[in-house]
């Protein structure tokens, strides 16, 4: 083989490696298909603890975002009649190795990882979904339509990733990015607990509708149950959209 053939080769299999790197497109994995039958879903509120995740002026320690709006899920889970297990329920830092290791503990079940967004570019803002295996596609997808029907709101795509908590599940798992802290506009919207509250809303309405069908979801009449929230940067925010 020719020095050109080889260096030819090279290339299409370091190209090739680094694709499979990046988990461009949907994983065939190992994991067990329970998105329509599960009993248990696993909220997980990313951070926490000594690690704020993204802080910004706008929207605060996403930490605590995360916190509140994954309470808030869990209790509308909670009256759809599904089981709940939170990786967190108070401000602490859990490792991504222990989240795995509560989330893979749980048989039938789903897992549903709560995130805010941040960017260098103020002006970004949106909502995106991220899935891994194959058979967490379809439910990435329902709540990322969901969220879409909230006023407004910007569609930055349903996508795979390597995230751990992803990659490592046992079962279908997704990681919901709730827009940006860097946006002055979501940022704001973040601190807000009616927003929280809409957010919180619209993912419980895809698992639920994913698991039993459309139709089946009553969001609760009292936006005003509201969870405590860990930690200050939550107080009521004056930016509301158009």
């Amino acid at each position: 083989m020719s020095r050109l053939s080889c260096r030819l080769l090279l290339l299409v299999l370091s190209g090739f490696l680094a694709a499979c790197a990046t988990g461009r497109g949907p994983v065939e994995t190992g994991t067990k298909d329970t998105s329509k039958s599960f009993s248990t879903v696993v909220v997980d509120a990313g951070h926490g603890g000594k690690d704020n995740g993204a802080y910004r002026k706008f929207g605060g320690a996403e930490k605590t975002a995360n916190l509140d709006v994954a309470k808030r899920l869990s209790r509308k889970l909670r009256e759809s009649d599904l089981k709940i297990v939170m990786t967190r329920s108070t401000d602490v830092f859990i490792p991504l190795e222990e989240r795995v290791a509560i989330e893979n503990a749980q048989k039938n079940s789903i897992f549903v990882s709560i995130h805010f967004n941040d960017s260098r570019r103020r002006g970004i803002h949106g909502f995106e979904t991220y899935y891994h295996a194959a058979n967490s596609y379809d439910l990435a997808n329902r709540i990322q339509s969901k969220l879409m029907t909230i006023p407004h709101s910007a569609n930055r795509g349903v996508h795979t990733a390597n995230f751990r908590v992803l990659r490592l599940a046992k079962y279908p798992a997704v990681l919901v990015e709730c827009g940006f802290l860097s946006n002055r506009l979501e940022g704001g919207e973040a601190r807000d607990a009616e927003y929280r509250e809409t957010l919180a809303d619209r993912i419980a309405e895809a698992v639920v509708e994913h698991r039993y069908g459309a139709g089946v979801y009553r969001a609760a009449k009292s936006a005003a149950a509201q969870p405590p929230s860990e930690g200050p940067g939550l107080a009521p925010s004056s930016l509301k959209r158009d």
